[in-house]
């Protein structure tokens, strides 16, 4: 078993969304963040953005697993799916050039939340999203960006061809 790398004490922003509750002075998650939600998945705008492209999307499961070591299989498969929905998703909504995923495990991998989250990042040619720093995303931008998005996911699924 991996332990656990959640300081003492820790009150998870993701379980706080997912509960209807983002009171917490450390959360900076707001209900208006959400995009999408289910009995094992909640899928969300992120709370920082990289370079001058706001909106990129974390799925994370429902229940609290810190990591994807620890993720049931069902829900994993659930997680991937639901990437491939929202990737098509920001197509339809902002017209990106591409589309990139990520995901973080542990104080080594990057990992800053303890609760698993699959980013999904929309790109354009010109974003050098690597090469930039994380940065405040205004609730405002979020919450528009979320019911982008929502209007596009509720749509189902499609094909870009």
């Amino acid at each position: 078993m991996i332990r656990s790398h959640a300081p003492a004490g820790y009150v998870c922003p993701f379980c706080g969304l997912v509960a209807g509750d983002v009171s917490d002075p450390g959360n900076r998650c707001e209900l208006t963040d959400l995009v999408y939600r289910d009995e094992d998945l909640v899928v969300f705008i992120a709370v920082d953005g990289f370079g001058p492209y706001e909106g990129h999307a974390m799925i994370s499961p429902a229940r609290h697993y810190e990591t994807l070591y620890e993720l049931p299989d069902r829900v994993l498969q659930r997680i991937g799916l639901m990437a491939r929905q929202v990737a098509l998703a920001m197509k339809r909504a902002w017209a990106p050039e591409g589309i990139s995923t990520r995901q973080h495990n542990e104080p080594a991998g990057n990992q800053h939340v303890w609760h698993y989250h699959l980013h999904v990042f929309p790109r354009w040619n010109d974003d050098m999203l690597y090469r930039q720093m994380r940065h405040a995303v205004e609730p405002a931008v979020r919450a528009v960006k979320a019911r982008e998005l929502a209007a596009v996911l509720d749509a189902g699924p499609t094909r870009i061809d």
